[in-house]
């Protein structure tokens, strides 16, 4: 028997006692689901560790109780890290972009663009960052940055309904 055999036969055999093991411990399906496929990738890597017969149950109850209790410290960290970006970011989230108050028109015609659109004007437009330097947080070349910037500016005039030789428009770029 490979290993491939070995695993799904230990996942036939044990999977359903896990479902409900883990299920009883966790907030959510999708908590559990995560928990349950840890403890199978854990019995994947160290599948020669894993006893035989009615002893691989109890090994595998053994690692996903370990992995609940990752789990569980990791929402814990998530929850301690949450609170303390809400508290350090809560002020500066609710005012508003500097010279744009959040009910502008062209704040609103910004958030009717796709995402990557917005991330480069945000980037260029209230970083202050120069094409180059969206490039690097982007992950493109600079060329590509600038016609990420060129496309976005297109999009935001249309979303505008500005012509396109408009002076306050064309200075910016």
């Amino acid at each position: 028997m490979d290993d491939n055999d070995r695993l799904r036969a230990l996942h036939d055999a044990h999977a359903d006692d896990l479902v409900a093991y883990v299920t009883r411990r966790t907030a959510s399906p999708d908590d559990a689901a995560d928990v349950i496929a840890e403890t199978f990738l854990v019995a994947w890597r160290r599948l020669d560790d894993v006893p035989p017969g009615h002893e691989a149950r109890l090994w595998l109850f053994g690692v996903a109780r370990r992995q609940l209790a990752n789990s569980r410290r990791s929402t814990r960290r998530r929850t301690r890290l949450l609170g303390r970006l809400t508290d350090q970011l809560g002020p500066a989230l609710a005012a508003a972009p500097p010279g744009s108050p959040p009910d502008s028109p062209v704040i609103e015609a910004i958030s009717r663009l796709p995402e990557r659109d917005r991330e480069v004007l945000y980037l260029i437009a209230w970083e202050q960052l120069s094409s180059a330097e969206a490039a690097v947080v982007l992950g493109v070349s600079p060329d590509a940055a600038r016609t990420r910037l060129h496309r976005a500016r297109k999009r935001l005039e249309a979303e505008l309904d500005i012509p396109a030789s408009t002076p306050a428009l064309e200075g910016t770029r």
